[in-house]
């Protein structure tokens, strides 16, 4: 597969990373270092995914295939629905940064790569080296996933005390995206 390919692919798949990232920058209000931690851990899962689609064969492909869109919906549903919840309820004074738990990044980490380990199976059926690709995907999802927090940063305070009700659905908004893709 040639590198072109590659990074299509890797864009293709950091979309979903981008969104988020964007809308965790919207809220960010302390310092830019938990771009380069959403990044990083966007990134890693992003490489880490094919890894595992590319080793787990056809026989757990075809079972997470049927289930991935779900479970991102889900995942994204929960978190946006925690979003919206805090962004009513939360007190004017108190500091977002809590918003960045490990735990949520992870949540998120997972939900935005799951499609990824089907690019992985697809690898391996097509004889493709992983090496490469891999590391494309994450070098990318990284540099996206940064790049949209900083965007987020930029144009969050546009919506000032709504951005955590907006960031919401908008995480809701692509889960449904990705199970409408899957449904039809």
């Amino acid at each position: 597969m040639d590198i072109i390919s590659i990074f299509l692919i890797a864009v293709g798949l950091a979309m979903d990373a981008f969104s988020v990232s964007i809308t965790r920058g919207m809220l960010l209000k302390c310092n830019l270092k938990y771009s380069f931690t959403i990044a990083l851990f966007f990134g890693g899962f992003q490489a880490l995914m094919p890894i595992i689609g590319w080793f787990s064969g056809e026989q757990l492909a075809v079972i997470v295939s049927v289930w991935a869109p779900w479970i991102a919906f889900l995942l994204l549903l929960l978190i946006g629905g925690k979003m919206i919840y805090e962004g009513i309820f939360q007190d004017e004074d108190e500091e977002l940064c809590r918003i960045f738990s490990i735990k949520d990044i992870l949540i998120l980490s997972v939900a935005t790569s799951i499609d990824a380990f089907a690019v992985g199976v697809t690898f391996a059926f097509l004889n493709t080296n992983i090496l490469l690709p891999v590391v494309v995907i994450g070098l990318v999802t990284f540099g996206l996933s940064f790049l949209g927090v900083y965007i987020g940063k930029r144009v969050g305070h546009l919506f000032e005390g709504k951005i955590e009700i907006i960031g919401g659905l908008i995480l809701i908004g692509i889960g449904f995206k990705i199970l409408l893709e899957h449904l039809f």
